[in-house]
Order: structure tokens, then sequence, then C-alpha cells
């Protein structure tokens, strides 16, 4: 892939951009003798700076949409472009490329290193992405600091919580500085306010102006995120703005203090 088509632009234009797009976008499986039509044409743009959560059932597609929006996946028929950039045409190093540099990940379970510390969890990415031993621990601190566990680089997952360890998730994620985030229920393992103190870190994020695409079942959550986008049956079926979304910070102020430890 040439350098160039990864670079980010900086002009005003480029930050009303369109991260993704999406035009008829069909995905099957094949089950034995039987066709599982996952995504059935599938519309949808979405711009720098937005905060999406995709919702939807057990079955609904948003799975699948997911996956194709991370390049896990690639679809049966339609056109995925990121950045401008037909995803489908790609190969499969570029691909992985467009994976580890450019779509930072958060996952429920973490997916963390159990016997690395915080810090070289955080660093993971960047040693696929070559960047230089100084840079790398530069920039690493820098994301835990972000994201409040600058005290806690040596750390390791065992010797934190649940909380901090989807902490440490979102700086390895940022720390490639991705176009986007896509986090697939990242507060299904935590409890009510340490899923809201994640979502304070997303909005504050976002605030920054990066891109947060929320894969959630819970209305809840979803209610932190600027745009709502419901799948059911492998299609659209409403795509809202959220006028009165939840402010993080303040939901916080209303929540009991945790116990110290």
């Amino acid at each position: 892939m040439p350098s160039q088509t990864l670079e980010r632009a900086t002009d005003d234009r480029a930050l009303q951009a369109k991260v993704i797009s999406v035009r008829g976008l069909h995905k099957y499986y094949e089950l034995g003798e039987t066709r599982v039509h996952a995504l059935r044409g599938v519309n949808v743009d979405i711009r720098r700076g937005e905060f999406v959560a995709i919702m939807g059932a057990s079955g609904s597609g948003k799975s699948t949409f997911m996956n194709i929006l991370g390049s896990l996946d690639l679809p049966s028929s339609g056109s995925y472009r990121f950045e401008g950039i037909e995803v489908a045409k790609l190969s499969k190093t570029e691909i992985a490329r467009l994976r580890n540099q450019r779509i930072g990940f958060v996952f429920q379970g973490f997916n963390l290193l159990g016997r690395t510390s915080a810090l070289e969890n955080v660093e993971l990415p960047m040693l696929y992405a070559h960047v230089s031993s100084k840079d790398r621990h530069r920039r690493t601190l820098e994301a835990l600091s972000l994201v409040g566990l600058g005290d806690r680089a040596d750390h390791y997952p065992s010797q934190l919580s649940g909380g901090q360890q989807q902490r440490v998730a979102i700086a390895r994620a940022l720390v490639n500085r991705p176009s986007f985030i896509l986090a697939d229920e990242p507060t299904g393992n935590l409890d009510s306010r340490t899923s809201v103190e994640v979502m304070e870190i997303f909005q504050r994020l976002n605030k920054r102006g990066l891109t947060i695409i929320l894969v959630t079942h819970e209305h809840d959550i979803a209610q932190y995120a600027t745009r709502q986008i419901v799948f059911r049956d492998g299609k659209i079926v409403s795509d809202t703005p959220v006028i009165d979304f939840l402010n993080a910070s303040e939901v916080l102020k209303t929540l009991p203090q945790p116990e110290e430890d």
C-alpha cells in the first residue's frame, strides 16, 4: 500500500471527512447446507469525530458489521471504504497493517497478557508497527496517563481491578494513534460505576476529536454516545442522533464513591 494512502489529512475538511463509508453491504455464511444472510444491504457513513453506538439483539447483524469495520472479515458483496480506501481491494498484508495502525480495538475481556506489565501490554501494537524503543516508551506513558494510570505502568493485570485493566486496554488501543476506536461491549464485565468511568474516558477522547464506535446491547451505555444505529435481521432499522446524551462526568457525581482498598 503506498504510504500516502494511509496518511492522515489535517485540514478542516478532513476533520469532517468520512472515516467509514458502507454501501450495499451483504454478508453470507455457509453453515452446512444452510446459508445465513447476516447483513442485508447495509448503507451507512461515519464521519471523523463522531461517537456512535451500534446496537441490536443477538443475531441482528451488529457483530458481523463490527467485524467488517475492524477488517476482521470481508463482506460477501457491497463496498466498505475506510478513509476512501476500498478495503476489499487490499492485500492481506495491507489489511493487517490497517488493523494495527489505524484501528484501536477494545474488547469486553480486556485481552491483556497476564505475564507482562501494563506498560508492556500497551507497547505491544507499536512493536508490530516498528516504532523505536524511545518513542514506544514515551507514547505508552502518555497513553497510560491519559486513562489515569500513569502511576500503574509497572503493575501486572493480576494487580489491577477490572476497570483498571480496561483502562490499560484503552491505552493500548490509543498508542498507534488510530483513526477510530472500535469498542466491543467494553463494559460487559464491569460494575455500574466502573462502566460509567470507562464511558467518561471515551467521552473525553471523543472531545479531543477521536472517532468512537461502540458496539453494545446495553441501552444505558448507548446513551453516552451522540448517535445510535440499531440493527435488526441484518438491516439498519434506525439511525438517530442522541440530543440529550448522558454526560459521564456528571453521572459519576451522583454515584456512591468506591470503597478504599
